[in-house]
């Protein structure tokens, strides 16, 4: 995992790390993932929202945000169009319809507006990991991949999907983002720019080279495979 480049918002440095989609530790994630890299393998673009179509989409929907974005400010704006009834949950209200940096407040705004934005200017999925204390001092793991779906060259969608996890078990996601004065501490930050595509377990692909051994182990005939 490589450094990919560093952004400054106000006082704080972010820095975004180069890495493949191994990066992502949900399996559901992943699923997440994998589906949109089948859709980006195509063109080597960033797809349009209404071909993402992953397996098992509803199980996941209370954990996904999704989000317009308008490219016609000096910086895009993300508005939320359908939101999580667990995410409604750890920032206490609800926010269909809002700005995602009125949403989240300022507070907030320097630590995660700058990963939207990485997200859309290089149209590629962000990954992000931070720690987060539930109201009984608990740390919880806060996970968010966003990908991007654009039309017409443009970025015009992003799909957040958030996971939250605690090592110790059980926690309280209510008021999670706004129950104490700490703030999140950021763990990582990567753009999954490497390595992107989806190999679909137990196929051999196109061009790999294939050797063939005889019983005493010794190789015999090497086949390319196109």
């Amino acid at each position: 995992m490589d450094h990919a480049r560093v952004l400054c918002a106000g006082n704080i440095v972010l820095d975004f790390a180069s890495s493949a989609p191994s990066v992502v530790k949900s399996i559901r994630q992943r699923d997440l993932l994998n589906s949109w890299l089948r859709l980006y393998a195509r063109e080597q673009m960033a797809p349009a929202i209404w071909e993402y179509q992953p397996a098992r989409l509803e199980d996941e929907m209370s954990d996904l945000i999704y989000y317009t974005v308008d490219m016609s400010a000096p910086t895009p704006r993300f508005t939320i169009q359908s939101e999580g009834t667990r995410i409604s949950r750890a920032y206490g209200h609800t926010g269909k319809g809002v700005l995602l940096d009125d949403y989240i407040g300022p507070r907030l705004v320097p630590l995660v507006m700058p990963v939207y934005h990485e997200c859309v200017a290089r149209g590629l999925p962000v990954y992000s990991v931070a720690d987060v204390d539930d109201i009984y001092g608990r740390i919880v793991a806060y996970e968010r991949l966003l990908l991007p779906f654009q039309t017409d060259g443009k970025v015009c969608h992003v799909i957040a999907s958030l996971k939250t996890f605690c090592e110790d078990g059980g926690f309280e996601i209510k008021n999670l983002m706004r129950g104490n004065d700490a703030l999140p501490r950021q763990k990582l930050r990567a753009v999954i720019d490497r390595d992107l595509f989806h190999r679909a377990p137990g196929r051999i692909a196109a061009a790999e080279l294939v050797e063939f051994a005889d019983e005493s182990g010794v190789t015999t005939e090497i086949v390319e495979l196109s």
